[in-house]
């Protein structure tokens, strides 16, 4: 099955100034739909980025909620900007659904910090690390469809590197002694490992084998991103390997996620300690 194509910054953003607008009117949600002639659940859609945002809908909401047109223009200016589709629409068909939703945050994430109990953070891995893997994940896979992954995961990160994002991974010297791929696989990762450890942007914590239990002992993987839109707070991305995805937005619950990471880095060595043997 197809992935869908997931929203950019740019499109969550004004989605959620249409809804604040509309509450900020005193709209409810089946006045909104009457102005468009529509269901309540199509306006629901539009605030949640759910679908495209049609440049006539939006006018018609923007009248019925009476905006001005200092407010109102600007908004009209950037449709067509938010209706593009994102650079990942290229792999799509190498993603997973909710892989669209992460990468349309990711993509404009200032700060993405990760977890992961068992390997090497996905934002961290060498190709040939990431192809191994893939042909563990996904047995059923082409050679060339695997191949597309890995260039996904290198186009990410090309594009963190390029506008100076910050990565802050934490993960246990367990995920240096599971053999993924071959012998020069790992001796390749230990040494990607040790350069981006002097890259200005990154910050790589390792948990020693002998370290005590932490906050995220025994925790599924788990990515917090940070974006620098007011309207769009943090993201929680929680993984469940194999069976499902969840992206947390409610405030409150990325920041429980968040106070966990916290303390599980706080309790690791410090950053810049040298990978463990």
């Amino acid at each position: 099955m197809r992935a869908r194509s997931g929203p950019t910054v740019e499109h969550r953003v004004l989605a959620v100034r249409l809804r604040m607008l509309r509450e900020r009117a005193g709209i409810s949600l089946r006045a909104a739909a009457e102005a468009l002639d529509a269901h309540p659940a199509t306006v629901r859609r539009i605030e949640r980025a759910e679908t495209g945002l049609d440049p006539r809908q939006v006018g018609e909401l923007l009248r019925c909620y009476g905006v001005p047109p200092t407010v109102s223009e600007p908004i009209m200016a950037k449709l067509a900007a938010a209706n593009l589709p994102g650079w990942w629409h290229r792999w799509r068909d190498a993603m997973d659904g909710w892989q669209q939703d992460v990468i349309g945050v990711e993509t404009s994430a200032s700060l993405v910090r990760t977890w992961h109990p068992a390997l090497v953070p996905e934002l961290l891995r060498t190709p040939a690390y990431a192809a191994a893997l893939y042909r563990t994940q996904y047995p059923e896979d082409t050679p060339a469809r695997r191949e597309r992954r890995v260039e996904l995961l290198r186009e990410r990160r090309r594009r963190m590197g390029e506008r100076g994002a910050a990565l802050w991974a934490l993960f246990p010297a367990a995920a240096l002694r599971t053999r993924v791929g071959d012998r020069a696989t790992m001796d390749g990762q230990r040494a990607a490992l040790a350069e981006a450890m002097k890259e200005q942007h990154v910050t790589v914590q390792v948990v020693p084998l002998d370290h005590p239990p932490h906050p995220l002992t025994g925790v599924p993987p788990l990515h917090i991103l940070r974006v620098p839109a007011p309207e769009i707070g943090d993201q929680a991305v929680l993984e469940t390997p194999g069976v499902r995805v969840d992206i947390v937005d409610d405030p409150e619950a990325v920041m429980a996620h968040r106070i966990r990471l916290d303390a599980a880095c706080a309790a690791a060595p410090g950053p810049g300690t040298p990978l463990p043997e």
